[in-house]
């Protein structure tokens, strides 16, 4: 399956995606220190939100998809070198909306769990 969406991502801080399939989708990313939020390597977790998004978004594989809601938690801390993989489902759709759990992994240990609300909109948000 060809990946529709988000084509000028860049994969160094969103991730890679490995699996794509029909509402489902697998990103891996290797964290950096440029991700790190102190001198300890501790990754920001808004680079781990942001993979766990591009995996959402994947998942769904519309261009005109968009982030509406998400209600997230942080597990685990992440530090800089590490391998995390991110994992989408499309459960739900009822109209423009999916709903679209996300679990990010560090191998078997879970790091992040989310709940993307998407809407697939008629044009660009941008116009």
């Amino acid at each position: 399956m060809e990946c529709r969406t988000h084509l000028e991502i860049n994969n160094d801080l969103c991730g890679t995606v490995t699996t794509l399939e029909e509402g489902r989708c697998v990103v891996t990313m290797t964290t950096t220190p440029e991700m790190g939020a102190d001198v300890q390597g501790l990754v920001h977790g808004g680079f781990v939100f942001g993979m766990a998004d591009y995996a959402a978004m994947c998942a769904v594989n519309d261009p005109y998809v968009v982030l509406g809601a998400a209600e997230t938690s942080f597990l685990k801390p992440v530090k800089a070198g590490e391998t995390l993989t991110a994992e989408a489902v499309v459960v739900e759709t009822k109209g423009k909306k999916q709903i679209v759990p996300v679990t990010v992994t560090r191998g078997e240990e879970i790091v992040f769990k989310g709940t993307f609300t998407c809407f697939v909109l008629e044009s660009h948000v941008l116009g």
